[in-house]
């Protein structure tokens, strides 16, 4: 049986190992079959990174598909069941790294295009694609730089749609209108090291940290708000002592995170954890670092327009959530006022033996195509 357009467009990107941040040419492939459709293709490198910025149209609204064509180091091979960039199929699924996150995707969204472009050459606005290479990475040199060049030369988005696996068990079930912010801390406490046994010549940084650490860790930051859960803050390393038992340690170390919604700011976390620490008398050092803002696409036209597609083409009536990690959706929402993510299931993403159901294929490629129907046609 021949493999749909979809399918075989997978199954090539797939075939490419673009472990991050090396593309292995999936761009150049995109921007083949872009090019022929009218679209001039752009790439923008930045420090070993590739990214392509391909736009067809000068019209506004302005809707971009946006993805990344890296993926995430295979794991030990031999616990594949099959070669990891080799695409098998195998009790009705197709097995690859990249295949549910997010390769399926990013050739659904080029063939969607081909399909609409030909069904509706006269579409208004503008259709564009915003691919990376570093997502799955530092992601320091792919979208981010791109969302600064557009915005520097006064290109505007008006709808993004990015392909992220966002599907919890059905395709359609469940798409992404936002997601939290990811603010962590360095917390170094200084105490005074000294024998155990002379607890009066010594200051113990974890006794002393204790209580602190008991008011974080019961701290209500926010209440959340309609899509989003409350902040959480969340200790990930603790470390202090020399290994001897018999010594108290000079500096305990810890390392935390704060999951944050709209409801709060990285400033306001950044004071009321300092103000806590100071409360309780401490001597400590804190480095912060901010992988990301929360972003929030109310209910709207995006939305609505891929909520109807998926209806239309599963039935399904899908839910929106702002759970999961951060993405390049928290660039892009920078410059667009709209963005929304949607894709397969994600139960297999950065697993062994990575897949998506063959069924799923082409439905989320005329998802795609019907979102383009419902705001361009």
């Amino acid at each position: 049986m021949t493999p749909s357009r979809t399918l075989a467009l997978t199954e090539e990107l797939i075939a490419l190992s673009s472990i991050t941040p090396d593309d292995k040419g999936c761009q150049r492939r995109l921007a083949g079959l872009l090019a022929p459709l009218g679209f001039t293709c752009e790439t923008i490198e930045s420090n070993g990174v590739t990214n392509l910025w391909a736009r067809k149209g000068t019209a506004s609204p302005v809707f971009v598909f946006a993805g990344h064509t890296d993926v995430v180091p295979t794991g030990p091979v031999d616990q594949w069941h099959s070669q990891p960039f080799t695409p098998t199929h195998r009790d009705g699924k197709l097995y690859g790294r990249g295949a549910a996150d997010m390769k399926t995707s990013i050739a659904a969204m080029v063939v969607a295009c081909e399909e609409f472009t030909a069904a509706h050459p006269d579409h208004k606005g503008s259709i564009a694609f915003l691919i990376t290479s570093d997502e799955e990475g530092p992601a320091t040199d792919g979208t981010v730089v791109v969302c600064q060049r557009l915005e520097e030369r006064g290109e505007t988005i008006d709808y993004c749609l990015v392909g992220e696996p966002t599907s919890a068990h059905i395709l359609g079930d469940m798409i992404k209108n936002g997601r939290r912010g990811s603010l962590s801390g360095k917390l170094a406490i200084k105490g005074v090291q000294g024998h155990i046994a002379y607890p009066q010549h010594a200051r113990n940084p974890i006794h002393q940290a204790a209580p602190a650490l008991a008011e974080l860790a019961a701290e209500q930051w926010d209440e959340g708000n309609e899509y989003y859960l409350p902040t959480s803050w969340q200790v990930s390393n603790i470390h202090a002592g020399t290994g001897a038992n018999n010594v108290i340690p000079g500096e305990l170390t810890l390392e935390f995170n704060f999951r944050f919604s709209t409801a709060s700011t990285a400033e306001g976390l950044e004071a009321r954890v300092h103000a806590i620490l100071d409360k309780h008398n401490l001597e400590y050092d804190l480095q912060w670092t901010l992988s990301g803002l929360p972003f929030l696409t109310p209910r709207g036209t995006l939305s609505d327009a891929v909520a109807s597609a998926i209806a239309l083409e599963t039935g399904v009536h899908t839910e929106l959530s702002t759970t999961g990690g951060t993405s390049d959706g928290r660039f892009i929402a920078r410059i667009c006022p709209q963005v929304i993510e949607f894709g397969p299931p994600n139960a297999s993403i950065h697993k062994i033996d990575e897949h998506i159901e063959l069924r799923f294929v082409d439905p989320l490629k005329n998802i795609y195509r019907r979102t383009l129907e419902n705001l361009l046609a």
